[in-house]
């Protein structure tokens, strides 16, 4: 397995899911690790297991949406070599089943945007700061920055507007910043996965297509983001299958879609 060439490693939502897999991943004697999540059992837990391989682990219990202590936190932190910020939501796990409460309910919508748009912002924003202050690496790059998007980000989907609408602005804004940040040194990344075995995703009714494990799709991120890649996709076939979705006239696609809306109610 390829070494990564990380010494300082920011993980927000790293108490479940994928990052809890990429905290595991990369954790041996020669890096620190600051994991952030909301539940402190289950970090502690990640915390344990990442010491187990070597590693030096800081936790942090804090809500991403909360904007000024995010900002405390990450600046208070000298050196970051790469931040994965994966702390995210869905519907499911907001409480609500994929096939009912239609159209979203505000108390669903509003937590989960604050949570998968502004959350991220509130990790990466500091981040950037801290990045921009430091010295340049071998490779040209003082740091990475990697978020997790979703495949959901280049689709409309009526069972999860506000979900793909919040990973098609976290998408957007990653690819629009990318090219001007890299000039600062700061290289970012969106990772548009498709269905990946977690907390997030067991809730889920219904068939999900080429699902892997979290483990998994942490070794494809991690090797995208020393690829150096502005945007990582898999699987492939589906990123490519949703696109081409995407290109057809919306109202045939409404079609399509509202058919299996009332199946589902």
């Amino acid at each position: 397995m390829k070494k990564f060439p990380f010494k300082y490693v920011l993980i927000t939502g790293a108490s479940s899911g994928i990052g809890k897999a990429i905290a595991i991943q990369l954790a041996n004697e020669n890096i620190v690790l600051y994991l952030n999540g909301r539940n402190e059992q289950a970090l502690i837990q990640t915390k344990e297991e990442c010491v187990a391989k070597g590693a030096i682990v800081h936790i942090q219990i804090l809500d991403v949406r909360y904007k000024q202590k995010m900002k405390e936190w990450i600046c208070s932190l000298s050196q970051i070599d790469l931040v994965c910020a994966c702390a995210g939501v869905s519907a499911s796990t907001l409480g609500t089943s994929n096939c009912n409460n239609y159209p979203e309910d505000p108390t669903i919508v509003y937590p989960l945007i604050e949570t998968n748009l502004m959350g991220v912002l509130n990790t990466i924003l500091p981040a950037i700061t801290v990045i921009n202050h430091q010295k340049p690496k071998p490779d040209g790059y003082k740091g990475n920055i990697a978020v997790i998007a979703s495949v959901a980000a280049f689709f409309s989907s009526p069972w999860s507007p506000s979900y793909c609408a919040s990973k098609a602005a976290v998408d957007r804004f990653v690819m629009a910043n990318g090219g001007i940040l890299k000039r600062m040194g700061v290289h970012l990344t969106s990772v548009c996965c498709g269905f990946v075995k977690t907390s997030l995703t067991e809730k889920n009714q219904f068939i999900m297509p080429g699902i892997v494990k979290a483990d998994q799709a942490a070794l494809n991120i991690l090797y995208g983001i020393i690829s150096k890649k502005r945007r990582i996709v898999f699987p492939l076939w589906l990123v490519i299958l949703i696109k081409i979705l995407d290109l057809l006239p919306s109202t045939f696609l409404e079609k399509i879609t509202m058919h299996f809306f009332k199946q589902a109610k």
